[in-house]
């Protein structure tokens, strides 16, 4: 089984500093190489208010946020949001304009990346079209001056481990996606990094083999136990394979949580509605209740005229057949099939379209199909405020309304 190098194996892999390399970054380099020998820390990474422009784009504003040895967390963003960003600088292809990037408590700014003991996955996996499989994953070593025993022995490993035997002596274009993406990451792990960093490493797959590889990076890092760090715009796949999730937006951090925390407690509306779907609607209070439409819930406060912003998920609606079980009417429209959960989408009497969830098995004990009558309710919310403001904790829906017997609450 492979494993990560301990550090007195880890002494001859560090290639040789160019005799042309500035003396601020000789510097650098022997203080970080000392420090990550000798200093093994639980803290793997660090990024300090860290700030990068592109001409007038502001990049990243004073992001903050570490990386546990070990760990495997995911940057995760729309478009623009910054994480590509943040994984170039940790990488060394971007310098930051402010702020300090550490790896084992060593500052790393100016260090370049050859000398950061990282290994680094592009999303078009940039391998050699050259050279073969086995060339391919030998480059680094060989580059390291490794001795040819060592390196035909570590590429074996690996082969091994990514599941590419047979295939040493192809050339990339003679591979699939998947297996192309498995060469690419070998090749960052031949050098035995500290860091594994991966740019939307399964982007460039279908569907399917997205999947495989997902499920095969878990299996890879439960493995190598080795700090990784991905960027991904997709949430599902975030929640699936990450410890922890770093969430981007317009260059700032949204939200750093585990899958549950950031989908169960988000911190503001922006991660609400990003990671996972939000039903979202606004309100109007009038006599000490607030409204939407045939929608009532407590105005929590509010003066009449005054309105308020409540999110709920679809897993909050509950739905029955029975057309009197629960406070509002509706019509189920249509269902969706997502695999093992389906999506119902509910229209009340007003034109109104509420999002539910349910798995298989309820759905089809409730007896449901489209176009039936059914009635609904929403179990609990989160009163909303704007994106950059904090949430509050869930409201339970079960509330007393004016004018409604105890229990008839939403």
């Amino acid at each position: 089984m492979l494993t990560r190098p301990s550090p007195d194996d880890s002494i001859t892999q560090f290639p040789a500093i160019p005799a042309d390399c500035p003396p601020s970054e000789r510097v650098q380099t022997r203080h970080f190489r000392s420090i990550l020998l000798s200093s093994p820390s639980a803290l793997s990474i660090e990024l300090k208010n860290i700030s990068k422009q592109f001409g007038s784009v502001a990049a990243l504003s004073d992001i903050s946020f570490t990386v546990n040895d070990g760990e495997l967390v995911a940057l995760l963003g729309p478009s623009g949001g910054g994480k590509t960003t943040a994984l170039r600088l940790i990488a060394g292809l971007e310098t930051p304009d402010e702020g300090g990037i550490f790896i084992r408590g060593a500052q790393v700014n100016g260090v370049p990346p050859q000398h950061r003991s990282i290994g680094f996955v592009f999303q078009n996996y940039a391998l050699f079209k050259t050279m073969t499989v086995f060339k391919n994953i030998a480059f680094g070593p060989k580059i390291k001056k490794w001795d040819r025993k060592k390196i035909q022995a570590r590429v074996a490993e690996l082969v091994a481990l990514l599941e590419l035997k047979g295939l040493e002596e192809r050339y990339p274009h003679q591979l699939s996606g998947g297996q192309r993406q498995r060469v690419a990451i070998a090749r960052a792990l031949a050098g035995n990094p500290d860091v594994l960093l991966l740019d939307e490493p399964f982007a460039a797959v279908d569907a399917q083999i997205r999947q495989e590889l997902r499920q095969w990076l878990v299996r890879l890092h439960q493995d190598l136990k080795l700090t990784t760090i991905f960027v991904t715009h997709d949430q599902e796949e975030a929640m699936e394979v990450a410890d922890r999730i770093v969430i981007f937006s317009n260059g700032r951090l949204a939200q750093i949580g585990t899958p549950q925390e950031v989908y169960e407690q988000p911190r503001n509306e922006f991660v609400a509605k990003f990671v996972g779907v939000l039903n979202v609607l606004e309100l109007e209070a009038r006599d000490g209740v607030a409204r939407h439409n045939e929608l009532e819930f407590p105005a929590h406060g509010l003066a009449d005229g005054q309105k308020l912003r409540i999110g709920f998920r679809p897993y909050a609606v509950q739905v029955s057949p029975d057309p009197a079980a629960c406070r509002y009417p509706a019509t189920l429209r249509r269902t969706y099939f997502l695999g093992v959960m389906l999506r119902l989408e509910l229209v009340l009497p007003s034109g109104l379209v509420v999002r539910s969830r349910m798995s298989k098995e309820e759905y089809s004990r409730l007896g449901l199909g489209d176009g039936q009558q059914v009635s609904m309710q929403i179990r609990h919310y989160r009163i909303l405020s704007t994106d950059s403001g904090e949430l509050g904790a869930e409201v339970s829906a079960t509330h007393e309304l004016p004018g409604h017997s105890p229990g008839e609450g939403i």
